[in-house]
């Protein structure tokens, strides 16, 4: 304790942080909460759990009181990620008693108007703040704090417009800390016009690349969904994250999984707030599941702990987003394992993702994959179009004809005898062995040989070894 002790924490903090067994500050911690002490203003680069909820906290416990009325508001892009910090400030909080309220939608606003009542800390998305404010709930003009929790994913859903009303509901003279995994020109523009002087902090990637390993496997559409499969059989997991681009994608790859007997759940923005609650309880308690499919706007910001692999079942469509995924293990010491599973429809994106020359993934053999059946969900899939895809599963859509047009989106289906791509499986049959092998198109990429085509049929052996673009 002598560290966090000599970071100017107050005793009542320190008594706190020790009973949650924190041992020694992060390098965030030890870089930032000094200045955050003194009362500047600050830009910090930080990646979900590398403890920057204690560096804002200890400014908001240090420096408020109860009873005051609102004194320190914390904004954060999603719902889950408000009611995480907020639970924990109320942990450090336990020996100087605040009151610190959590306010999202999604639930029912009448329980809010009573809390904010009686607030001395409020966590929240901008979206209810500003609901509040043109109700006239939420009283901000004794706010001396002013944090940015995860600035970039705000502004990246385009919340800039609101977290500037906010701000100019705020005294003049606050502090203001931002916090965010990359500082891209809208968080610098956001800083010039809100924060007064401020000292930016960066830190080292709280990932250990040393204990992070990153591979990838290239493989033909109809094998995407078997090859996921058998590596969450085969490979020695504690905590799993499958990413998914869609919350389609992500409905059809929990359902599916659960179906050949890997207890998984799925979390995105399409479910109501209790059910994402009841997920997010569900998979913490790692009883029964192991596995959470999710997209990343519904994982942003959780602080999930004791996760060893990371699965991108879809490759996301920019580096940021890929680091921030993987992000997820190998954290304080712990090894972690990234797979990234690469079909047609994966490589425009994956060569984005490359061009981030500090990314080391390596290419692995596909192993023998046992085909599996898939249940294909009815619903088309409207929320990717035009970025990326617009097909029942993210990609072009199959026309039904016989030319061979592609459908990039599907798992297990294979090429049918007229030539044109099935995107789900043999509906009629149920079976995703299709009417014989698949196939890749020709070309060359950057990160392998020459694509090549697989003409071996699945159905005698009832296995096959995928090879795509990147292999």
């Amino acid at each position: 304790m002598e560290c966090f002790k000599k970071l100017g924490l107050i005793e009542p903090l320190i008594k706190s942080i020790e009973e949650q067994r924190f041992t020694e500050p992060s390098e965030i911690q030890r870089e930032a909460i000094p200045l955050v002490l003194e009362g500047r203003d600050v830009i910090a680069g930080s990646a979900t759990g590398s403890g920057k909820t204690l560096v804002f906290g200890a400014g908001i416990i240090q420096n408020c009181s109860k009873g005051r009325g609102i004194q320190a508001l914390v904004l954060t892009p999603t719902r889950e990620l408000a009611e995480q910090v907020a639970e924990s400030l109320r942990g450090f909080s336990r020996y100087k008693p605040l009151k610190t309220v959590a306010v999202y939608g999604g639930v029912a606003i009448g329980p809010q108007f009573r809390d904010l009542k009686t607030a001395d800390v409020v966590v929240g998305t901008p979206g209810r703040i500003l609901d509040h404010i043109s109700r006239r709930s939420i009283n901000l003009t004794r706010v001396k704090i002013l944090v940015f929790d995860e600035a970039d994913r705000m502004l990246d859903m385009g919340f800039i417009r609101d977290v500037e009303k906010i701000s100019k509901e705020c005294p003049h003279n606050r502090q203001t800390l931002l916090f965010s995994a990359t500082i891209s020109g809208d968080v610098g523009r956001l800083s010039q016009r809100y924060m007064r002087d401020p000292v930016e902090v960066s830190v080292e990637s709280y990932i250990d690349s040393s204990k992070l390993e990153q591979v990838y496997y290239d493989v033909p559409d109809n094998l995407k969904f078997s090859l996921l499969v058998h590596l969450l059989k085969e490979e020695s997991a504690a905590m799993v994250m499958v990413f998914c681009n869609s919350q389609r994608n992500t409905d059809f790859v929990a359902s599916n999984l659960k179906n050949c007997g890997i207890d998984a759940l799925a979390i995105h923005g399409g479910y109501s707030q209790d059910k994402r609650t009841r997920v997010m309880k569900q998979f913490n308690a790692q009883k029964r599941v192991y596995v959470l499919v999710c997209t990343d706007v519904a994982a942003r910001g959780l602080d999930i702990k004791g996760v060893s692999h990371v699965y991108n079942y879809d490759i996301p469509r920019e580096s940021k987003t890929y680091i921030h995924r993987i992000g997820r293990t190998a954290r304080a010491g712990e090894e972690g394992k990234a797979i990234n599973i690469l079909s047609e429809r994966d490589y425009d994106n994956f060569t984005k993702v490359m061009r981030d020359r500090s990314l080391k993934v390596e290419r692995e053999e596909t192993p023998q994959v046992e085909r599996v059946k898939i249940q294909v969900m009815d619903k088309p899939d409207r929320s990717n179009r035009g970025r990326g895809g617009s097909g029942r599963f993210g990609g072009s859509r199959n026309s039904g004809s016989s030319g061979g047009s592609r459908s990039f989106r599907g798992s297990e289906g294979s090429r049918s005898s007229g030539g044109s791509r099935s995107s789900g499986g043999n509906r009629s049959s149920g079976s995703s062995g299709g009417s014989g092998g698949s196939r890749s198109s020709g070309g060359s990429g950057r990160f392998g040989n020459k694509h090549r085509r697989n003409s071996g049929s699945s159905r005698d052996s009832g296995k096959s070894q995928g090879r795509g673009r990147y292999n």
